[in-house]
């Protein structure tokens, strides 16, 4: 039987496949297990996620890039989610331990490049990318997939809302339409009207949202003009535009600014000091 363990995918990579590749970017999927309105799966946050970073990394490394994509990290931080059915929750302190460690680990090793891909909205990996490189001889970047090519948001006919919306369904439908119940099943993802609109409408503002009390079906922003074909588009782009960064900051080397690590930007703090 053949062996097509693809090098770059640690989950199925051998030890001498990972020590060939040598890999000096690690790119680390971080997704969700939460509801998406009735018809896209809990998962969909990491499927995406997952997706989208491996066509990028293989892109990436045909570019001479060494990157090696580890496991996505399935759940994300859910706190205000809670009263969906079997929806797991991870929060900010054990993200942050969880990060540190994966970190720890690359460094140990070597690997001074870590690439966050953010596939779910709740999570907020700045402070702790901050407090990490503190710590550590490593350079952490997050990298929010959906943000990456803007314009491909030009299709969509519902652009408003932000979570099992159309553009969430569109790349279902073409990454796992098999996983996408009919779309006359989905919830229109209408949120409930805000009464404090001070609060909520000043893009200077930011408030949590309470799901349940924001939306019946789980879902922010009308699902129903998703499809295959838009889906397709959309992550064309998005994993074209993350490959191009990958392969940017595995051929950098320490001093590239921002890229800067370990004692070089400890002999840079020393020199501004004088």
């Amino acid at each position: 039987m053949a062996h097509t363990a693809r090098p770059f995918v640690l989950h199925e990579a051998t030890f001498s496949q990972v020590k060939k590749l040598a890999p000096n970017v690690a790119v680390q999927p971080w997704g969700a297990e939460e509801a998406h309105n009735y018809h896209l799966p809990h998962g969909t946050d990491c499927i995406q996620a997952t997706a989208i970073s491996e066509v990028a990394v293989a892109a990436a490394n045909a570019k001479g890039a060494r990157c090696i994509l580890l496991p996505c990290v399935p759940y994300g931080n859910d706190n205000l989610q809670l009263s969906q059915a079997a929806t797991i929750t991870m929060r900010s302190a054990t993200q942050h331990a969880v990060l540190f460690d994966i970190a720890d680990s690359l460094v140990r090793q070597g690997i001074d490049r870590l690439v966050l891909i953010d596939g779910h909205g709740g999570n907020d990996f700045i402070p702790m990318i901050r407090d990490i490189m503190l710590e550590l001889p490593i350079f952490i970047v997050r990298i929010k997939p959906y943000g990456t090519a803007p314009k491909t948001k030009e299709i969509l006919e519902n652009t408003t809302g932000d979570h099992a919306n159309e553009m969430e369904t569109s790349l279902m439908l073409h990454l796992k339409p098999e996983w996408v119940a009919p779309l006359e099943t989905a919830g229109d993802g209408a949120v409930t009207p805000s009464k404090l609109p001070l609060l909520t409408g000043n893009p200077g503002v930011w408030a949590p949202r309470h799901w349940a009390s924001a939306t019946q079906s789980t879902g922010i922003g009308d699902p129903r003009k998703g499809t295959a074909a838009k889906g397709k588009y959309m992550f064309d782009a998005f994993a074209a535009a993350l490959a191009d960064i990958l392969a940017e900051l595995s051929a950098a080397k320490n001093g590239d600014f921002p890229f800067i690590v370990g004692e070089l930007r400890d002999q840079v703090d020393r020199d501004y000091r004088k």
